[in-house]
């Protein structure tokens, strides 16, 4: 059986920390999912959203005692830190980048939920001083690990772990259709249920306000999605991340986002997949392949 493997997610990814007896209810009224569900035992994906329902930033909530760790994408951590502090007002809650004590990792492969117990979509678990679990998105994407600075790679070694190459995990997250944060999603432009966010887990249709719900839940209910983000083959070089996909005609039938190698993501119109027709982008063939768990609308 081959060896799980492991690698480090920084400086892709970064921390923070919330702390304070409002950190559940502050989060709970600007976020898409349910953090009521956040346990030591479960993990969550959401996103922050504009008023208008439009994608901010999305992150991982984890618990680790009576601290909630965000972890997002560490090039707009700043950006996030100060999004949610917009919204501190009366609240009794602090928020701090804890980047520099904490490191992020993602493994995969051979069994490497089972090492840790873990089964289901955002399961949870100690590991030394940290948490790991499941990828609540996708389980087949692997686990992510939490720990302080310096602990990972020997805890994930003494599990059985072997150090794996990040863009290893990378093709495994563009095969799946999932995206990673802004450089799939164009902040203040996207919104969530063309990229994924219902399926993947990362909206609670039951919890309430939040900020940007109510735009998200009319979209949802009046069957309003004609484009999605999913995996595209590329025959030739790899256009770069907004390339135009283009029908013969000369149609827009989609845009690159994400890519590497012979794999990208695309937000592709749905009109132009039922075309059947050769699809280019940058002189590259284009060929989606909308995965399994993606839900198209009916109608």
């Amino acid at each position: 059986m081959t060896s799980p493997a492991f690698a480090p997610a920084a400086p892709a990814r970064g921390l923070l920390a919330l702390t304070g007896d409002d950190r559940a209810a502050f989060l709970q009224g600007l976020v898409s999912n349910d953090v009521r569900l956040l346990s030591p035992a479960r993990a969550l994906w959401a996103a922050l959203l504009t008023a208008q329902g439009k994608y901010l930033q999305d992150f991982f909530l984890l618990q680790s005692g009576e601290t909630v760790l965000i972890e997002g994408e560490g090039a707009r951590l700043a950006d996030l830190k100060r999004r949610l502090s917009i919204y501190k007002l009366r609240a009794k809650i602090a928020l701090e980048d804890v980047s520099a004590s904490w490191e992020v990792f993602v493994g995969w492969d051979g069994g490497a939920a089972e090492a840790f117990g873990l089964r289901e979509a955002g399961q949870a678990a100690p590991i030394g001083a940290g948490l790991v679990y499941l990828d609540p998105r996708r389980p087949s994407l692997g686990i992510r690990v939490v720990t302080p600075v310096g602990s990972g790679s020997a805890l994930l070694s003494a599990q059985g772990f072997v150090s794996g190459a990040w863009e290893d995990w990378e093709d495994r997250r563009l095969a799946e259709g999932v995206p990673d944060g802004s450089r799939d999603l164009i902040p203040e432009k996207s919104i969530l249920l063309e990229n994924g966010f219902d399926e993947l887990g990362g909206v609670a249709w039951d919890k309430g306000c939040y900020i940007g719900q109510e735009l998200t839940a009319r979209t949802k209910y009046r069957g309003l999605i004609k484009k999605r983000l999913m995996p595209v083959a590329i025959d030739g070089d790899l256009p770069p991340p907004g390339t135009i996909v283009t029908s013969p005609d000369g149609g827009e039938a989609g845009e690159i986002r994400s890519g590497r190698g012979a794999r990208a993501l695309a937000v592709m119109r749905f009109e132009a997949l039922d075309s059947h027709k050769i699809l280019t982008a940058a002189g590259a063939r284009v060929t989606a392949l909308p995965p399994a768990w993606l839900h198209r609308p009916q109608g």
